[in-house]
């Protein structure tokens, strides 16, 4: 009987230290098992993340993917989750690195008004597609050197910039980069910019140029 109590009182207390993190972020973040097992083994968090969902303090995504939902003021439904949350959750989960692949790059970093019809990231991980609702998010698998950036943005650039293909980087291109870009994000993409094919690296430093 003790036991039974003292294994009830521990799994409140992970709950409770699961929520309040969760909470602490806010809204719309994605999150998978392996975010909590600082404070459990991965059965406990398993079961803590079942019972709160059961209770409605989050939402389960799909398999072992979980957020704590935004919702609509006016209407009063829960948003669907970010896209780019979702891919970084899936990255974290199978422990590898993502960037947004060509087309989603460019359209993201305003250098192409073009909505993919699919939102697709490279990945040094297994390939393959999740659904979260209505959404589809597909991985490709490509070498790791791709996605050898470490900065979010540096990798964006990369892939915008390969999709635009050489020929089609002009003048406009790199001054909408130059002031759109933040300057610690041009400073680490200078530095990230080894990563990249030669023609690319080029084109970075006249990015990041004054």
């Amino acid at each position: 009987m003790v036991c039974f109590l003292t294994e009830d009182l521990a799994m409140e207390d992970l709950k409770v230290k699961i929520l309040a993190r969760i909470r602490g972020k806010g809204r719309g973040a994605v999150y998978v098992s392996k975010d909590f097992l600082d404070l459990g083994n991965r059965a406990a968090v398993d079961q803590a993340l079942s019972r709160l969902v059961k209770a409605g303090a989050i939402r389960r995504l799909g398999r072992g993917l979980f957020d704590y939902p935004r919702t609509n003021p006016r209407l009063g439904g829960e948003l669907s989750p970010a896209p780019d949350l979702v891919a970084e959750a899936v990255a974290r989960k199978r422990g590898g690195r993502i960037s947004p692949s060509g087309a989603h790059a460019a359209n993201a970093l305003g250098l192409s008004t073009q909505v993919p019809g699919r939102t697709v990231y490279v990945t040094d991980a297994p390939g393959g597609s999740v659904k979260v609702g209505r959404q589809t998010i597909a991985f490709k698998r490509v070498t790791p050197k791709r996605v050898a950036a470490k900065h979010r943005v540096s990798g964006a650039v990369f892939e915008a910039l390969k999709h635009l293909g050489r020929d089609s980087v002009d003048d406009a291109v790199i001054k909408h980069l130059r002031t759109t870009l933040s300057a610690e994000d041009k400073k680490i993409l200078l530095k990230e910019s080894r990563y990249a094919a030669g023609w690319i690296s080029d084109l970075v430093k006249r990015v990041v140029q004054e």
